[in-house]
């Protein structure tokens, strides 16, 4: 079962499954500019296509076994970020960085993974995995029933073990419909549970609120933490959060910001000047000689340090002596495959942030869904051509040096006939 949004909506779909008592996963993309559940565009989704040009937007997963939802997640989380949330009401946070899970839960579903290995060495309660897990389906049901656009995959398929608990689906579909509903009376004044509240006039709201109350507000309302995560800590649902705020939004007493809006432009500033004092360190890992040595010459004509590795299982281990700023993956690969590499690499804290793209001759909805579970920050579908493996190289780690470029006949000629792709010669450089 497959479509668009536009064509059935992810009620209906939800139903379908439960009524057919279906066992295996819904993969769920969302088009950008994504439209809100009000209708219009997504302000915090048009940023993110400005910045990628990507016109693809969020995927989620949602796991079900005979017709009742076992788990789902947003899969472009790669970093754990709503599991710490979740952890943090326990004040178990901390408790994620040293922890060992299977290769097996990290490619299939990662928080899962470790949310089940955090209950193992008891961690957590069973009781306490279970409130977590109905709390992260009904924060991804409120995403997906939210939406307008977007296309959509059920696969049938062995169900997601071990299971923890089970949730049918028409109450709690019905449950959600219904806060979504009441969400967008806040509209317009508050758009988005990623929106971060931070207050405009400290001394107003002091005097209109009592002192604990306001206190509470002040340490919550910093500008960086999200409605949604307001929620997470204090254990409410974000309803009740936007409830609380909305009188003051409406007054002006209090403002909402895209997320880390001033942190994104103050790291970009820095990151632009670390750029500019190292030569980026790239690390193309493919099991053909061509296409690695293709992308070595095109990034090392434009002043990129790259080293190409054609065998993926000494690519693990070559990685860790590199210590490259962006790592290029086949993922078509004999031995291990570029899934298992991002995987393994995302264990490790050293390679958490790095950029890890996924190069590959698939250009499936799934294959792209895969790349995210795995941590892969972009993914880019051959055959490529010079401008575009540029502009991707120069959208996650910046500029060479333009200064050593040199055009390269034998190089075009590799990329032609290696990736299928007419690849135009560029001129030499002028001299000053």
């Amino acid at each position: 079962m497959q479509g668009k949004l536009n064509e059935i909506d992810i009620r209906s779909i939800l139903q379908l499954i439960e009524l057919g008592q279906r066992t295996g996963e819904l993969f769920v993309e969302a088009y950008a500019p994504q439209m809100g559940s009000f209708g219009t565009p997504s302000k915090i989704a048009a940023r993110e296509v400005k910045s990628s040009g990507s016109l693809t937007g969020q995927f989620w997963i949602v796991f079900f076994l005979n017709g009742q939802i076992i788990y789902a997640a947003d899969t472009t989380d790669t970093h754990l970020s709503r599991l710490r949330d979740y952890l943090r009401r326990y004040k178990i946070d901390t408790a994620l960085q040293h922890l060992k899970v299977s290769s097996i839960a990290a490619v299939n579903a990662p928080e899962y993974g470790y949310l089940w290995a955090l209950l193992e060495n008891h961690t957590l309660t069973p009781e306490q995995g279970r409130s977590i897990i109905h709390n992260m389906v009904h924060e991804t049901l409120f995403d997906l029933l939210s939406l307008v656009q977007g296309s959509f995959i059920f696969e049938i398929g062995s169900a997601l073990a071990p299971q923890l608990t089970t949730l049918e689906i028409n109450p709690l579909v019905t449950k959600v419909m219904k806060q979504v509903q009441e969400w967008n009376h806040f509209h317009p004044h508050i758009q988005s549970p990623e929106q971060c509240p931070v207050i405009a006039d400290a001394v107003q709201l002091g005097q209109v609120l009592p002192t604990h109350t306001f206190n509470t507000l002040e340490y919550w309302t910093d500008g960086k933490t999200s409605i949604r995560q307001i929620a997470r800590y204090l254990n409410r649902d974000i309803l009740t959060v936007a409830r609380a705020i909305y009188p003051y939004v409406q007054q002006g007493l209090i403002h909402l910001s895209l997320p880390d809006a001033g942190e994104i432009g103050n790291n970009r500033r820095e990151f632009e000047k670390f750029q500019q004092a190292k030569v980026p360190r790239v690390v193309c890992v493919d099991d053909s000689v061509s296409i690695g040595k293709a992308v070595e010459n095109v990034l090392s004509q434009h002043g990129y340090e790259v080293s190409a590795i054609d065998n993926p299982l000494r690519a693990l281990s070559l990685v860790f002596q590199l210590k490259p700023d962006l790592i290029l993956c086949d993922i078509a690969m004999p031995e291990l495959d570029g899934y298992e590499i991002c995987a393994m690499l995302r264990k490790s804290t050293a390679f958490r942030q790095t950029p890890i793209v996924m190069l590959t001759g698939k250009d499936g909805f799934i294959d792209r869904l895969k790349a995210r579970m795995v941590g892969a920050t972009d993914y880019l579908t051959k055959p490529f051509g010079e401008s575009e493996l540029l502009m991707l190289v120069e959208k996650h780690v910046g500029s060479g040096n333009p200064e050593s470029f040199q055009s390269n006949p034998l190089l075009s000629d590799v990329l032609e006939d290696e990736l299928g792709v007419k690849v135009a010669k560029s001129p030499s450089t002028p001299s000053a």
